[in-house]
């Protein structure tokens, strides 16, 4: 068999992330394809997270999407203000910084006093599917206003494009674990996916520097709930994934890749066997060039945040339980998210 493209985008405190070529699972033939499914599998199975390169979005078309929510959230507070985040349900619209904390609540104690002494330091604006009925997305008015008509292509394009590649690493993951290759596409033809923007604003790095003893993060430490999220990230950095050895590793941008993470879901739909592994968005690392300012600049990532089709029953996965048994019951994906969402706003 032909072997998988892979490096190693992290490796320590045995945590090894590895990059791994896509472009073959896309093109080529089927025991490269075998090979980079495999590599896909094991990088989810070991670390929970993998970084893709030859993905198959053009990088012209993340730039365009990044110079679209730099935009967005260069809007006046007050009209970002008006297109608030309405409901668990809807997950749609914008978050003011502060309104939400992505932490561990069951270690770390009540969310709403994290809120007030270690408030995450974003921004976000989420965006779903244009066609679910009673729950529209909170498009900036597009009247007289071509940047919010653009706004609205740009993203819905990008939401689409990001649905294709979801589904072709889902595929990945069944032809890794030896089950058909179209397994789960009737659980993501849906589309029921959220699109997030996040704006992480300049801040002075003396808040960093707490007298309390408390870590001051711009997102607090969590896991995604969903299958996986394809993370875009700017060059500026600060995503930290936490190791076997329970240290936290700087997942550092590569140009022209994807991180992309196991959640919460589908670490229960695999039976355990594929790990959602905690991480978060901390300090950044020094650059030469900031060094002799008082202020971190702004930074931006996308996340494209993949679910089961909202619909359907979500129980082991055939080849998960056999020897070990099934560890959880059947579960809506649509309630599953809505209950984790509710706990985190």
């Amino acid at each position: 068999m032909a072997s998988a493209t892979v490096e190693s985008a992290v490796a320590k405190d045995d945590l090894v992330i590895p990059l791994i070529d896509f472009a073959p699972f896309l093109t080529a033939d089927p025991s490269t394809k075998k090979s980079t499914a495999d590599a896909v599998l094991n990088g989810f199975q070991n670390a929970g997270f993998i970084y893709l390169k030859n993905h198959g979005i053009p990088s012209s078309t993340v730039q365009t999407v990044f110079a679209n929510s730099t935009k967005f959230f260069a809007r006046p507070t007050q009209q970002k203000l008006d297109l608030g985040w309405y409901s668990p349900k809807a997950n749609r619209g914008y978050t003011a910084q502060g309104r939400e904390k992505t932490s561990l609540i069951e270690e770390e104690g009540d969310v709403e006093k994290l809120r007030k002494e270690v408030p995450d330091l974003k921004e976000s604006f989420e965006i779903g599917r244009d066609d679910e009925p009673g729950m529209p997305n909170m498009w900036p008015k597009a009247a007289g206003d071509e940047d919010a008509k653009v706004f609205k292509e740009v993203m819905m394009e990008f939401h689409s494009t990001c649905k294709k590649l979801h589904m072709q690493v889902m595929r990945a993951i069944a032809l890794g674990m030896g089950i058909e290759e179209s397994w789960f596409d009737g659980f993501t033809d849906g589309g029921d996916n959220t699109l997030r923007l996040l704006h992480y604003p300049g801040v002075s790095k003396k808040i960093f520097k707490r007298d309390d003893g408390l870590l001051q993060v711009r997102a607090g430490e969590h896991s995604d709930y969903g299958s996986i999220t394809l993370l875009f990230q700017d060059q500026r950095g600060g995503l930290q994934v936490r190791s076997p050895k329970g240290t936290f590793v700087d997942a550092t941008p590569i140009a022209d890749t994807i991180v992309i993470n196991a959640g919460d879901l589908l670490s229960r739909w695999s039976n355990d066997t594929i790990k959602s592994t905690k991480h978060r968005v901390v300090e950044p690392p020094p650059k030469p060039e900031d060094a002799d300012k008082d202020e971190y600049p702004p930074r931006y990532s996308i996340a494209y945040f993949c679910n089961p089709n909202f619909e359907r029953m979500i129980e082991a996965i055939p080849g998960t339980y056999e020897e070990a048994g099934k560890k959880y019951e059947a579960i809506n994906s649509g309630d599953y998210l809505v209950r984790r969402l509710t706990a985190t706003y």
